[in-house]
């Protein structure tokens, strides 16, 4: 029976699934889940994340990490990522940080997915690596964290303003097919300062996860040290329908096949920034970090080496890598990136308080 089938049944059954329950089922099902059966990344994959793009992303943060961890006094640490994908952009910031002295920290990947485990493991190979199936199992130690476009992955519910009321989008069934609907309208308290900056018809989006998740991490930040950085696409706010499907690099009905796509909404990163525990940076874009963190520089040695060996090929997917990792056209101005560091300490390099 296929995951489509299942959900049909489920929904005949218990009536029709929040969104949040239909993306949890559609990336998660540890039989037909979209990160539980396959390898998305990359260019034979769905998607392609920055890691993937360039080895500079990784570098620049795995350094500002080892800085953070430097201002901080040093000593024993935990360096973390969540939602590490093929693995690539840990084996980057471990390449990057070797060279630190002192900084030889335990290495934790908080990933659900046992194929994504096993891939990363390849990528690591060599590395002393604990996983962990949530950030409740991270280690009461000092923490420095990335979290490269984890919470997009987060299943949302949707909600649509009607009156001063909220309909929540709900999954159900037409048939053989699956279809989206809306609940009676009720106020939620959860919603209720929302009602001065929306009207009529407008959707937020809510995601249950992340404020449990945030508060976990920073709550270790705060009590023992660390910092975190959150880079996604998203903004300030969650405002508007951004719910989408993408399917070999193109986006793609979310109902039609479940379990074969991506399914992502844009992160809110004021909703990341209530539910901290410790202090939260600006929020700044990916571009505005990466310029801050050295990327030119870096950009400009890469460039110069290998223009020096001939390999213009490789040149030009390096310049490519660094246009799409910056310009605003592309990733540059759409994600956008917050810190989490202890109360009263300095913020990690690139970010404001």
């Amino acid at each position: 029976m296929s995951l489509k089938a299942q959900l049909i049944r489920q929904i005949e059954v218990d009536g029709p699934m929040s969104l949040a329950d239909y993306m949890q089922a559609c990336l998660l099902h540890p039989e037909f889940g979209y990160y539980a059966t396959r390898d998305p990344f990359g260019q034979s994959g769905d998607f392609i994340t920055a890691p993937e793009i360039s080895q500079m992303f990784g570098e620049l943060l795995g350094l500002c990490l080892a800085q953070a961890w430097m201002d901080q006094g040093g000593g024993a640490c935990a360096l973390v990522e969540l939602g590490p994908g093929r693995g690539t952009l840990m084996a980057d910031m471990l390449r990057a940080t070797k060279a630190v002295p002192g900084f030889a920290p335990e290495i934790h990947l908080v990933e659900a997915s046992p194929a994504l485990r096993d891939i990363q493991r390849a990528t690591l190979k060599g590395v002393d690596v604990i996983w962990h199936d949530s950030v409740a199992e991270l280690p009461e130690t000092p923490l420095f964290l990335v979290a490269n476009e984890f919470f997009d992955a987060l299943p949302i519910r949707q909600f649509l303003r009607q009156g001063r009321g909220w309909a929540e989008r709900r999954v159900g069934r037409d048939g053989d097919a699956l279809t989206f609907g809306l609940s009676e309208p009720v106020p939620m308290e959860a919603l209720a300062h929302r009602l001065q900056d929306t009207g009529d018809g407008d959707v937020v989006e809510l995601c249950p996860a992340a404020p449990q998740i945030v508060a976990e991490v920073s709550d270790r930040i705060q009590r023992h040290g660390g910092a975190g950085i959150i880079v996604d696409y998203g903004d300030w706010a969650s405002k508007g329908d951004t719910f989408q499907a993408v399917k070999d690099h193109a986006p793609c009905d979310p109902l039609d096949s479940p379990g074969q796509a991506d399914l992502t909404a844009h992160v809110d990163f004021k909703a990341i920034c209530d539910a901290s525990g410790c202090a939260t940076s600006k929020m700044t874009t990916q571009a505005a970090l990466l310029y801050a963190l050295g990327i030119g520089p870096r950009a400009q040695a890469l460039a110069e080496k290998l223009d020096d060996a001939g390999d213009q090929s490789a040149l030009d997917q390096h310049l490519a890598a660094y246009r799409r990792l910056t310009e605003p056209s592309e990733m540059g101005s759409l994600f956008k990136a917050i810190a989490l560091y202890p109360k009263g300490a300095t913020p990690p390099p690139g970010f404001d308080p």
